[in-house]
């Protein structure tokens, strides 16, 4: 059940704060091959957070190569001309680092943390990634076999691993969020050494990168480290692709049904979505916290305590750079229909589109949103992957600063108005995960 409730982006519980978010100082520019480097300079503790932004996701996937971007993630830790087979994730460790990345479907994210003395290492490794990875057939077979054994752990050994996988199956007809970032271990193993090198020099090049620096910092030295390590970097030549499906609307409900081998049944709503960025999308996750967030939201209250038809509920907006979902979902109680546990997740959807939202539940609301906003930006690593997050997606960087005024200033009705708006049945999936043992 934890490994569920991790995998489903649950929101935990938080007291509110009202305190005031600090300015965030930055600069940033363009190097003449087209990389943009964002640089924040904090001298609280003598560390500092390297990190680069590939603008290359699941979405940029051919459909019959899916689980490229996500075995990139894995197959740049290799090595390179200049970096040894095995030891790129060593020469952090041993010099106190700490290093990873991940994969989403709308970017790859590499990072690592490094005592202040070590920032010319760091910059140079991440050069060394873009400039020269070591691509060849002894990595790709070692990354086949690592890809394949996190998908059997992820998705087959997990409880409701395929949870999502199925919920996004369902909901996309069309654009390529249909499918996981983790994609089919089938494509990887018909894929040859030179599709993984065309990969490689379209996506893994600096002007469709973004380096974001802070931490105990100077400022001219970092900047002349960045030009004589990234300096020298070709532009790539390739056309980056970016999809243009466009997702067609839903006018009807979708229902579909999964068995796995778990003990309960899962219900879940998948409703359509607006991207990152846009008003309706704010209004959207609020309502989001509104249903699940704390002791006394919505679905805890009513589906979970008070009617008892799940042992979890929740909701959740998984951000996304092209229109996503909002997904609610449940975990039903020992003996409880799922028919009956939908029922009860509906009627706290339909209370909020009909009746909308209480002044306490908008305020609470707000302190939820201020207290993650200063969470956030508690460490420089959380500061400088939203400083590009926020380049690439929304193309302005300084909204790490300007961002909450967006959720402040939604009102209850802002929030009803959204909800009516996309929690609607014919925009939405209902899915029915259940016990294998339940099949007629």
């Amino acid at each position: 059940m934890r490994k569920l409730l991790f995998s489903l982006l649950t929101l935990a519980s938080v007291q509110s704060i009202h305190a005031q978010s600090v300015n965030i100082k930055f600069t940033e520019y363009d190097l003449p091959n087209g990389l943009h480097v964002i640089l924040h300079e904090d001298h609280t503790i003598p560390t500092v957070a390297i990190s680069v932004l590939y603008h290359v996701g699941s979405k940029n996937e051919d459909p019959t190569r899916t689980g490229f971007a996500h075995f990139f993630e894995h197959l740049l830790f290799e090595g390179s001309d200049n970096i040894s087979r095995g030891e790129y994730m060593k020469l952090i460790q041993n010099n106190g680092g700490v290093i990873n990345a991940n994969t989403s479907f709308d970017r790859t994210f590499y990072f690592e943390t490094l005592p202040s003395n070590k920032l010319e290492q760091g910059i140079w490794m991440e050069s060394e990634r873009m400039l020269h990875a070591k691509i060849d057939d002894i990595g790709l077979e070692t990354q086949r076999k690592v890809v394949k054994e996190e998908k059997k752990q992820r998705f087959e050994n997990s409880p409701y691993g395929h949870l999502l996988e199925q919920i996004f199956k369902n909901s996309f007809t069309k654009h390529p969020y249909q499918w996981m970032p983790i994609g089919e271990a089938q494509y990887i193993d018909k894929a040859s050494l030179s599709e993984f090198l065309d990969f490689y020099h379209t996506f893994y090049v600096p002007n469709n990168a973004t380096l974001s620096i802070g931490g105990d910092i100077n400022m001219a030295q970092a900047k002349t480290w960045i030009e004589k390590y990234f300096g020298t970097i070709a532009k790539g030549t390739k056309e980056v692709p970016r999809p243009t499906i466009v997702e067609p609307a839903q006018t009807e409900e979708r229902r579909a049904t999964y068995y796995d081998k778990v003990q309960l049944p899962a219900v879940v709503f998948a409703y359509h979505t607006p991207p990152q960025g846009t008003p309706d999308a704010y209004a959207i996750e609020m309502v989001s916290k509104i249903l699940s967030e704390g002791k006394s939201s919505r679905l805890q209250k009513q589906v979970v305590d008070k009617q008892q038809k799940a042992v979890a509920a929740g909701a959740f907006s998984l951000p996304s750079e092209d229109p996503g979902l909002s997904i609610m979902y449940g975990i039903g109680n020992m003996g409880v229909k799922p028919e009956e546990l939908e029922a009860a997740i509906n009627a706290e959807v339909e209370n909020i589109v009909n009746n909308g939202i209480s002044a306490e539940e908008l305020a609470k609301c707000k302190n939820q949103m201020e207290n993650e906003f200063i969470s956030q930006n508690q460490k420089v690593l959380g500061i400088v992957e939203n400083l590009a997050n926020y380049h690439v997606y929304l193309g302005d960087a300084n909204l790490i600063n300007k961002e909450l005024d967006r959720y402040m200033k939604l009102t209850a009705a802002d929030m009803q108005a959204a909800a009516k708006k996309y929690f609607a049945k014919t925009n939405r999936t209902v899915l029915y995960y259940l016990p294998d043992s339940s099949k007629n």
